[in-house]
């Protein structure tokens, strides 16, 4: 009787359990049967957003940059040529001065009493010569007829070029006391800005002095002096013969442009130790912009390449074959171009070889992308949305 019981009791159990397991298939609700792979499916199709550019044609100047000093084309300390006390300083420093005008003045009583010693001296031989030429006036008619002898006018004829000897020799000494007389007169031997004043009135100068007066410093124009990679030799020469080489400089910052202007040579020697050449070029100045002794940056056009393609500086990578980029094309779907670039400058490169005009690259947002990803492009106002780094570059877990 109990095994009876128990039999029946099991198969309700069993019965029981089919029921709900059939129940629970039927009322399951739909959208669990499609989870995994609506999931699936999602992640497949999802559309990356980015930022992309056209590729442009046009002309593109082919720039060299390089780090340069200003230094002043001309540049002197001024000394005195002869020794006495400074009696005045005519010039205010830190002021421009033209050619010649007059920067000091030295006590000149002594120089101008060695002219008037040579004018004396030149007066009195002159005086000489000229009794000399008297008596030899004289003499030759007598020794013609016989009343002088040979002698005797070989000696007038002899004092006559001894007195010339002695009147040219007192002409040379009043133009070297003259020069001396000058040189109590100091002027400016070119256009330029003088610098701190060295010396005060009332002092005794010298030839020998180390410091001079006064430093005169040559600003408009003034040259710049910088280097390039002696492998950009032949290309510099080449736009020197043509005529197309032209400098722009900046700032230490290399952000402001200070001037324009022209090269004037390459050196003719290369920096063994460095690789380098030095090259010198010329600028106008005339805002006074560039002061010597300090640094610029130099940017050496060189050449200009017509109908040249350039992209922004983001929009080529570097990967184990070189350069590369994403070209968006038909329905956003991205592929890879391998690139080859040139220069770079100004947030562009310019594109050798790999890509056409009006082809749009993409810009930022390159980590998601491989070739065949859908991609959506955003506008600048947008852009935000592009996730330009992963998690782990950010220093964030992924």
């Amino acid at each position: 009787m109990r095994a009876k019981t128990f039999k029946i009791a099991a198969a309700g159990m069993v019965t029981a359990a089919a029921i709900g397991a059939g129940s629970y298939v039927l009322h399951r609700p739909d959208s669990a049967t499609d989870h995994a792979p609506a999931a699936q499916s999602n992640t497949t199709t999802s559309v990356v957003p980015v930022t992309a550019a056209k590729v442009l044609q046009h002309d593109v100047p082919i720039v060299l940059e390089g780090l340069g000093t200003v230094t002043p084309i001309n540049t002197a300390t001024i000394r005195t040529q002869v020794q006495g006390t400074l009696d005045s300083v005519d010039f205010v420093e830190g002021k421009q001065v033209k050619r010649g005008d007059v920067l000091a003045r030295i006590d000149p009583r002594v120089y101008e009493a060695q002219v008037d010693q040579a004018e004396a001296a030149l007066a009195r031989d002159e005086a000489s010569l000229k009794n000399a030429r008297t008596n030899l006036a004289r003499t030759q008619p007598l020794a013609n007829r016989g009343f002088a002898t040979q002698q005797l006018l070989d000696t007038q004829d002899s004092q006559v070029a001894q007195g010339e000897g002695t009147v040219a020799l007192d002409k040379a000494a009043l133009e070297a006391a003259q020069t001396q007389l000058s040189f109590a007169t100091i002027t400016a031997p070119f256009d330029g800005v003088t610098g701190i004043r060295r010396i005060d009135p009332g002092n005794i100068v010298h030839p020998t002095d180390t410091n001079g007066l006064v430093v005169l410093t040559q600003l408009q124009p003034i040259a710049v002096i910088f280097t390039l990679p002696s492998g950009e030799i032949p290309g510099v020469r080449q736009a020197l013969a043509s005529g197309d080489a032209s400098v722009d400089v900046y700032d230490a910052q290399n952000k402001h442009k200070l001037d324009h202007g022209s090269l004037m040579l390459i050196n003719n020697q290369v920096d063994s130790s460095s690789g380098t050449v030095q090259l010198k070029a010329s600028f106008p100045n005339a805002g006074n912009t560039l002061w010597p002794g300090s640094f610029v940056n130099v940017h050496l056009t060189i050449a200009v390449r017509h109908d040249a393609l350039t992209v922004p500086l983001t929009a080529v990578r570097q990967g184990p074959d070189g350069g590369f980029a994403y070209v968006v094309g038909a329905n956003n779907v991205v592929s890879m171009r391998n690139v080859t670039a040139g220069q770079s400058r100004d947030g562009q490169v310019l594109i050798e070889q790999g890509l056409a005009a009006n082809e749009t690259v993409v810009t930022a947002g390159q980590y998601r992308l491989n070739p065949g990803t859908k991609v959506e492009i955003v506008p600048d106002d947008k852009k935000d949305l592009v996730q330009d780094a992963t998690t782990a570059s950010a220093g964030m877990l992924p």
